[in-house]
């Protein structure tokens, strides 16, 4: 694992019964690193996230994030989880519970903060995200980029390692989903490390230090986003590349 790597994957698999998903994947991510993973559907990058934090469990192979094994026996899932910040694509907020409401509710039972510790924590990170102002609003008085400013802003409330995007904004409209990436712009400029799944390849064009191309349950080829998007060297990626440019 390299020095500065705060992600390190290792031989991973991932099977389902005959079902192959991950064929023995090798990733590593630098600190304060924006990588992409670009592929078809059905290519295993979502996989490849959820073995990240164990939402799925790993056939073979390990997992170590910020200098800790995910996939040691008996490690302390929920004591990992809080390094490793995870956005998918629904929100994933409780209903019943406002914006403020939504952030705080891990930093009191898990971090066991005060009401006033995590209220101000909270209100902190919503400001980041654009929305102090909807602290007190329930989910359904907000738009879906709204909502997934506040799912980002409860991950970064609890102050993770390493932040996980599962096609962060293929629910939104169209014009609710520059909010939300340039929410991820400033997670970026603020030395955030990142890695993201994503269909939204102008952002990764612009912002990604890094991306890597998956097919079939492998990483086809990996580079700037220049040499991926600009001049690939495998076929598979030319390919898609010209696929997804019409």
């Amino acid at each position: 694992m390299a020095e500065e790597s705060i992600l390190s994957i290792e031989k991973l698999r991932l099977s389902y019964g005959e079902l192959e998903v991950l064929k023995g994947v090798d990733f590593d991510l630098a600190k304060s690193e924006l990588a992409f993973l670009i592929g078809p559907s059905g290519s295993g990058k979502s996989s490849l996230l959820r073995c990240c934090n164990r939402l799925e469990e790993p056939s073979a192979g390990r997992v170590i994030v910020d200098g800790e094994e995910v996939t040691a026996p008996g490690v302390n899932l929920n004591q990992l989880r809080r390094r490793i910040g995870m956005v998918f694509q629904s929100f994933n907020l409780y209903p019943h519970l406002t914006a403020l409401g939504n952030v705080t509710l891990a930093l009191r039972k898990v971090l066991k903060k005060s009401r006033v510790e995590a209220d101000d924590i909270a209100c902190s990170v919503l400001e980041r995200v654009g929305l102090k102002d909807k602290a007190g609003s329930y989910p359904n008085a907000l738009s879906g980029g709204q909502q997934q400013r506040v799912a980002i802003a409860r991950a970064l409330a609890l102050e993770p390692a390493i932040m996980l995007f599962d096609e962060p904004t293929s629910a939104l409209d169209p014009e609710l989903v520059n909010d939300v990436l340039a929410v991820m712009r400033e997670l970026r400029e603020t030395g955030m490390t990142m890695l993201v799944v994503s269909h939204e390849m102008g952002f990764a064009r612009s912002a990604a230090d890094r991306v890597a191309f998956m097919e079939d349950g492998v990483i086809v080829e990996q580079g700037s986003a220049e040499q991926i998007f600009g001049d690939p060297n495998c076929d598979r990626t030319r390919a898609f590349v010209r696929q997804i440019a019409h």
